[in-house]
């Protein structure tokens, strides 16, 4: 595929107000084998515009990332605070919505607010009223909602909201994530096992596992696979000269360096999918990296679906 620059991508939102465009020349369309046949769909998610330390901020509009998650062939948006969220007027909302369907795509999970994102004490407060962020998601036409905890005392706020959400028909998910009650493959079971509800579930995110010093692959996803309601990817290099430091409660701060999914010496990916095949994961799969610092943005996303699509493909003997 050829790279498409952003000036490129802003012609492109521009004159997409109602998305009835053609399809992409044929050939700027990256070669893959039957793409119906996929058991996973490739969500992109809109922090790839934001940057690691920054979850506010974004240096794409809607209508670019839109544009580009179709242009490249994603099937979804995975949304966040940073362009919708329950902060965000009705009628906002509403218009996103038209535009993300009116471009064929769909709305892989919501993260309602920056709270969540940002893996702080305030991070557990949806769940003591997961009501406005119901009505995000069913805004949006997802059943998804990214949540947080903290503290063993979230689980009975857990419990209520999602029996909520299933009045709803709406699913909750947390991510396994560093210096949360997910930071461990058995801590992660446990909560997901005294939460004990069939629309509670977790997102598979290995490289916060990886972070934290935790098997992440096949054993790992064996257990989680009752629980498997969505997949992230993004990758990280331990390095003593990190660039960054990712906070843990099981090994303190850790120092990394961000990759692409498509470099070596962070997660290993094909391992990861392998495992996922196994277990039979059919869901989305969403690239999750901040890039919005680390590199041009349409670049790492073109670059991430490259790598990734062939690996969602189904395995034969």
């Amino acid at each position: 595929m050829m790279h498409r620059s952003r000036r490129s991508f802003l012609a492109a939102a521009a004159g997409l107000s109602v998305y009835g465009c053609s399809q992409p020349e044929s050939e700027e369309a990256v070669s893959e084998p039957s793409v119906a046949d996929a058991p996973m769909k490739l969500s992109l998610s809109v922090r790839v515009a934001e940057s690691f330390s920054d979850k506010r901020n974004s240096e794409m509009t809607i209508d670019e990332l839109i544009a580009m998650a179709r242009e490249f062939g994603y099937e979804a948006l995975c949304m966040r605070a940073s362009q919708l969220g329950t902060h965000s007027p009705p009628e906002l909302v509403t218009e996103a919505r038209e535009k993300i369907d009116a471009a064929g795509l769909k709305v892989s999970m919501v993260t309602g607010d920056f709270a969540v994102p940002s893996n702080n004490e305030e991070g557990p407060m949806l769940l003591r009223n997961i009501t406005p962020y119901l009505d995000l998601a069913d805004a949006l036409g997802s059943d998804l909602i990214r949540v947080c905890m903290k503290k063993d005392e979230d689980i009975e706020f857990a419990q209520k909201s999602a029996d909520e959400a299933a009045e709803r028909g709406i699913r909750l998910a947390h991510q396994s994530h560093c210096a949360s009650l997910f930071e461990t493959v058995d801590g992660s079971l446990r909560v997901l096992e005294s939460v004990g509800r069939p629309n509670f579930g977790i997102i598979y995110e290995p490289a916060n596992w990886f972070i934290a010093g935790e098997d992440y692959g096949i054993d790992a996803i064996r257990k989680m696979k009752p629980y498997l309601f969505n997949f992230y990817i993004q990758n990280h290099r331990l390095t003593p000269d990190g660039v960054t430091e990712v906070t843990t409660w099981k090994r303190g701060p850790v120092p990394v360096d961000h990759i692409g999914v498509w470099e070596e010496g962070g997660v290993d990916v094909d391992a990861v999918f392998d495992a996922m095949h196994e277990v039979g994961y059919e869901g989305y799969l969403t690239v999750h990296q901040a890039f919005g610092d680390v590199m041009p943005v349409e670049e790492a996303v073109r670059k991430s679906y490259e790598r990734l699509k062939p690996l969602t493909m189904p395995r034969t003997a």
